[in-house]
């Protein structure tokens, strides 16, 4: 015989709902794995008392009952079962698994008989329904009446509220019989009374979810978080797992308490408790209890007298109170060198913690994915920037989450993470090809299309293409910007030393040669970048031949029209969204069909840019000349007028000084034409004639 016996989609009945999970047994005892929460009870085979088989409405059932009075209860079982688990009970349990049915009369008269945690109303030996006393939430007594009312399940579609007892009246020693079956409901029940004084208290917290600040009581069996607007009282039985988490601000910390079934309010349910802590806090706690309770209810996790951080503290008193580990983030280092990453899910950002056995992220609205219920995560490219990306995470169930606007930098740890954990990553190996071009990183399969993805890749490619169309066109000194203040200090200053250098005589001519070649460099390099400015601002040439269309964007144009007439009244995003869905159900051999035109399209558009960008050059160049051309016309009228001044000057005044005076006018004229096109050559040639002085034979044939 085997040694473990194991049944998948097996159902637990938990407070009236049914939980699908993993059932396995072995010589040790009975495992049942929750598939929703991921919460495992585990059955000691020495703890086993009874084992019963019956007829369920799922097939058949197994009740197994321990010797401290619990009761599991599992459905989904086939009938040609049982001979197997009644072999295996009896190799390894010593236990008869024996046969039992239900009562089908109908009669609404019979027996109440308490065992344990459970209330069975029996018709005979017989029973007809069996209510676990965890369930009641209240229990009231009126005259030979007692009702029970029970907690509400928000997994399941009907929930049973209440249910009334008749109890006959009847004098057996003096008891009455209606108060007698009161006290063995309420000796079982989940009925929470506020009896006695707290074990501590801690006053003002903040809590994000639910939003406040709250005075949290701890008492033996639960919590009492007390705020202005809002009481609630939370079992440590319905407490699943702890958390502490770093912010990113390395200056405070999440604690977050994760339950099942949620605390409620109206029609909201938290399904997580968020504590927000700063580790600048701390906490002197003094524990309501003598040292002899303290070390024998908590064995040394906790002392009478503690101090330290608030968040140290509480999390101490909750791990010891309820019994479970506290989980913080593994090895996961991002790229700034916190532990979280931040994101956004949904309408909200918060920060997404990878951790050893999942991921969860705060805080609006909390999430916890564990890695056994994710069937795939997918990198996905971000829809509305090219600096992030999305990362999605499918579950089994085929629920997906997508967190978005993740940073681009933060692709390399987190896809080397997922790899660890042994995760499938639908789009794998595409890691490299981002960290290289978004566009490589980006190709996702093809049945993950998505109508905005398509327009955003478009676009991206547009302004790629525009980019290097810039920086061809403007060469590589576009780059250097254009400081009209600056420079034309600087031509002042150049300008305001010569002038007082040429008050000197001879020597001034000589200091005015030996700066002219710095100064004529300078000048040229200032000329390049403003020369060149209004070519890269221009707009977009309305000539130039438009981008060819994806083969998504023509399949879209042409169907666009028959979409809106299937569906009247849709509006531009659902059309979109629509359209995505239809591409990816169509067939391969249709989209090649498109794939043909788009790149028809292509070629057209390549040979078309081919006939333009050479149109363009040659326009260009005759624009070029044809400045060129103005400006020597204008060259000689501009040379008589400087001479027609010198020849006018006083004649008290010395050659050098008319000299100069004509050579400090030809550098102001220069430095305000800033949109001049001229050479270096004709730079040189017009600062020689202006700075030459004028001969003997020039002054004499200018008298004549």
């Amino acid at each position: 015989m085997a040694d473990t016996l194991e049944f998948n989609e097996i159902y637990q009945e938990v407070k009236g709902s049914m939980n699908d999970g993993r059932l396995r047994l072995s010589r040790q005892g009975v495992i049942f794995k929750n598939s929703k929460t991921g919460k495992v009870d585990n059955i000691q085979a020495s703890e086993l008392a009874e084992g019963v088989w019956r007829r369920v409405a799922l097939g058949h059932g197994l009740k197994l009952l321990t010797k401290n009075g619990h009761v599991y209860k599992y459905d989904g079982f086939r009938e040609s079962e049982f001979d197997k688990l009644s072999d295996f009970f009896k190799a390894h349990y010593r236990l008869e698994l024996a046969e039992k049915d239900l009562c089908v009369k109908g009669w609404n008269w019979g027996t109440v008989r308490f065992g344990g945690q459970l209330l069975s109303f029996d018709i005979g030996e017989q029973p007809v329904f069996e209510i676990p006393l965890s369930n009641v939430s209240q229990c009231t007594t009126g005259k030979n009446e007692v009702t029970l009312e029970f907690h509400q399940n928000d997994d399941a579609e009907v929930s049973l509220m209440e249910v009334r007892f008749y109890v006959p009246p009847t004098q057996e020693d003096g008891v009455d019989p209606v108060e007698a079956f009161a006290q063995n409901v309420l000796s079982k029940a989940d009925v929470i009374q506020a009896t006695g004084d707290a074990i501590c208290i801690f006053r003002e917290l903040q809590c994000l979810t639910p939003r406040g600040r709250y005075d949290i009581r701890i008492y033996p069996t639960f919590l009492h978080l007390h705020g202005k607007t809002f009481d609630y009282k939370i079992p440590y039985t319905t407490v699943l797992r702890l958390f502490l988490l770093p912010h990113k601000d390395q200056r405070q910390m999440f604690f977050v308490i994760s339950l099942d079934p949620p605390i409620k309010q109206g029609q909201t349910r938290y399904h997580f408790l968020i504590l927000l802590f700063s580790k600048d806090e701390d906490i002197s706690l003094t524990l309501n209890m003598n040292e002899e309770e303290v070390e024998k209810r908590f064995e040394g996790r906790l002392t009478k007298n503690m101090s330290g951080s608030l968040y140290e503290m509480v999390s101490r008193v909750m791990k010891a109170l309820v019994n479970r580990k506290i989980t913080v983030p593994g090895n996961f280092q991002g790229h700034s060198g916190a532990q979280c990453i931040t994101c956004s899910y949904k309408a909200s950002s918060g920060l997404l913690y990878p951790l050893e056995r999942g991921f969860i992220y705060v805080h609006k609205p909390p999430v916890h994915i564990r890695f056994d219920e994710i069937s795939f995560v997918n990198f996905a490219r971000g829809t509305t920037t090219t600096r992030s990306f999305d990362f999605e995470i499918e579950t089994k169930q085929g629920t997906q989450y997508t967190f978005s606007s993740i940073e681009r930098e933060e692709y390399g740890k987190l896809f080397d993470f997922v790899n660890a954990k042994k995760l499938n990553i639908k789009n794998r190996g595409l890691k490299e090809g981002m960290k290289q071009s978004y566009d490589e990183y980006a190709d996702s399969d093809e049945d993950q299309h998505d109508a905005y993805l398509e327009r955003m890749k478009e676009e991206g490619k547009i302004r790629e293409e525009n980019a290097n169309d810039s920086s061809d066109g403007s060469g590589e000194e576009t780059d250097e910007s254009f400081n009209p203040g600056e420079e034309d200090d600087d031509v002042a200053e150049e300008f305001d030393s010569n002038a007082s250098a040429s008050s000197s005589s001879g020597d001034g001519d000589s200091d005015r040669d030996e700066k002219k070649p710095a100064k004529k460099a300078k000048l040229v390099k200032d000329r390049k970048p403003r020369k060149r400015q209004p070519e890269s601002k221009k707009g977009k040439d309305p000539n130039a031949p438009k981008r060819p269309m994806s083969a998504y964007m023509l399949w879209l144009n042409a169907s666009r029209e028959r979409i809106k007439s299937d569906h009247p009244g849709i509006s531009i995003t659902d059309l979109s969204k629509k359209a995505g869905e239809l591409w990816k159900a169509m067939s391969k051999e249709k989209k090649e069909e498109w794939d043909r035109k788009a790149e028809d399209a292509r070629r057209d558009y390549e040979k078309a840019m081919k006939e333009y960008s050479a149109g363009s050059r040659a326009e260009s160049s005759r624009e070029r000349l044809k400045k060129k051309k103005k400006k020597q016309e204008k060259q000689p009228k501009g040379k008589a007028e400087k001479k027609g001044a010198t020849k006018s000057s006083s004649s008290s005044k010395s050659p050098a000084k008319s000299t100069n005076e004509s050579f400090k006018s030809k550098e102001f004229v220069s430095s305000d034409e800033s949109s001049s096109a001229e050479s270096k050559k004709e730079d040189s040639e017009e600062e020689g004639a202006a700075s030459a002085p004028p001969s003997s034979e020039d002054s004499a044939s200018g008298s004549d």
